[in-house]
This record gives C-alpha cells, structure tokens and sequence, in this order.
C-alpha cells in the first residue's frame, strides 16, 4: 500500500522538461532564435487567416482549408513555446503534471488533425484539376465545413484517447522528461509499468493517422499529374503545378519528420533525434507554411498589397 501511495504521489506532481540539447553552451542564442521564429510564425499565420477573411477573391475552398492549417499552426507551436521561453526566462525547468496533460493533448490532437486535413487537401486539389467545371459545386461551402470539422474532431478524439491511456500509467522514480515538452511518448518512458503493448497501440494508430493519409496524398497526386499531362495550355499545366508543389512542400516538412519518430522502432533512433525532428514539425514548419504559400502564389500576394494599400492610404 505504500508502495502504490508512491506511484500515485508521483503521477500528479508534476515533471522536470530537461529542455532542448541542456549540455549546449549558447542557449541563449538559441532561445531568442525560437523567440523570433515564434514571431515570425504567430505574424505569418495570422496574416493568411485575416486575408483569408478579408479578401473576397481568397474566399475558394482551396483557401478556407488553408485558414484552418494556419490555425493548426498557431496552435501547435503555442502548445510548446511558451512555455519553453517562461521556463528558460524564469530560471526553471519544472512543469505541473495539468500543464503537462494540456500539452500532451493539444500536441496530440494538432497532429493528427495537420495529417487528416493536409490529406483533404490534396483531395481539394484533385477535383479543381480533374474536374475543375464541376469544382465549385463539388466544393461547396458546406462540404468545406465538414472536411474542417472531421480534420479538428478527428485529431482530438484520437488524441483524447492517447492521452488518457498514456497519463493513466504510474511512474515511479524519475520524473525528468527527455524533451523540451512533454511529448506523448517521452511521457510514456517515465512509466514503471509493462507499456509495450500500448507502445503497439500507438504504431497502429501511427498507420491510420500517418501511413495512410500518406498514402492517399500520393495517390491523388498520381492522378493529378496524369491530369495536368492532358492539359493543352502551359499557361495552366504551370499554374497547377506550382499550387500543388506549395502543398506538396508543406506534406514533406510534416510528414517526414511524424514518420521517422512515430513509425520507426524506437530502439533505432535516439531521444535527441526526437527532440530535434521535433523542433522541425513542431516549430519550423509553422513557421514555413505561410512562407511557401505567400511566397509561391500571386492571389495572396495581390491580397497583402491592397490589404496594405488599403491601410495606409
């Protein structure tokens, strides 16, 4: 009895985040250097999503869908940040055990509705080059609507079931979190208690939310290049092509990291590897989508230049 006394002591107090790469010797520098991609992420983010609302000409399925990953985005990378910047500011490292459920659900539940959405996405894409006179129709503002709402709800039922499972397990001894937040499986290592077959749970549903979103993605990329081989005008075969490179872009900066620390066996790749794909998909690509869609596509360009125009005039 005293012995379970121990373990519940210990699955509420709260953790110890060991931060990101502790040993190094500048990590001022590197903070800052998360602050200002923070910035740069929160402003690039919001600025889409308020063009994407102000402008009628942005008001396509192809751009609601686009507000909603931008939305993701500023949730993921505030789940994380923040509280890696009052920790380093404040001279502490510690993290309560309700702060850390909160990260792992919302770093869970954002990552699987990024994979749900960037594949109806690419579903998007599909029916405005396969059938682009019917698209408008297809893509109604209702279906649009639903594909939002199945991509958010999807990611946090998954996740709301993860993360339960996951917090539900005791831990006993060290309560020192090898991560710069408490990511579900640097969480799940703390457990004194047999995890391997949730480990398998967690790679099955790694499949669904991954491995198979993947796969469709390519699919219909398969089939959208077979369409734009048909098309006579190189004037729109052009078009198309760098509209769906900007979503391929974004697809490759997400994907690739989730399926390296997800679906690969863990005993293969280290904590640090972890934590630095982590730093890719958690904070760089939130910074990076706005960039690729602002950068490649003159619709949002034009957007910014009257919202702009507008404002200083």
């Amino acid at each position: 009895m005293q012995k379970m006394g121990r373990e519940n002591e210990t699955s509420v107090e709260g953790f110890t985040l060991l931060g990101l790469f502790p040993e190094m010797s500048h990590a001022g520098f590197l903070i800052c250097t998360i602050l200002l991609v923070y910035i740069i992420a929160i402003t690039g983010n919001t600025t889409l999503v308020l063009l994407i609302s102000l402008d009628p000409h942005l008001h396509s399925p192809m751009y609601f869908l686009l507000s909603q990953l931008s939305l993701m985005d500023i949730s993921l990378i505030s789940t994380t940040v923040p509280k890696m910047l009052t920790n380093f500011f404040s001279g502490t490292s510690d993290i309560s055990y309700i702060c850390c459920v909160t990260q792992v659900y919302f770093h869970t539940t954002l990552g699987g509705s990024e994979c749900i959405l960037l594949t109806l996405m690419a579903y998007d894409r599909y029916v405005a080059i396969s059938n682009p006179l019917r698209y408008v129709v297809t893509m109604n503002f209702e279906v649009c609507l639903q594909m939002a709402i199945v991509s958010w709800l999807g990611g946090a039922l998954n996740s709301l079931i993860q993360t339960i499972y996951t917090m539900h397990f005791h831990r006993c001894g060290s309560r020192e979190v090898h991560h710069f937040f408490c990511e579900l499986e640097a969480v799940l290592e703390l457990s004194c208690e047999d995890t391997s077959t949730y480990e398998k749970v967690v790679f099955v549903t790694g499949v669904v939310l991954i491995l198979i979103p993947l796969s469709l993605i390519l699919a219909s990329y398969f089939f959208i290049f077979l369409c734009v081989l048909h098309l006579h005008s190189t004037k729109a075969r052009y078009k198309a092509l760098i509209t769906c490179s900007s979503h391929l872009m974004v697809v490759f900066l997400y994907f690739v990291p989730t399926i390296f620390i997800y679906m690969i066996p863990r005993s293969l790749h280290t904590s640090k590897q972890d934590e630095f794909l982590s730093v890719f998909y958690t904070i760089l690509t939130p910074m990076l989508n706005p960039l690729i869609y602002s950068l490649r596509n003159k619709e949002v360009g034009k957007a910014l230049k009257k919202i702009l125009g507008t404002v200083l005039s």
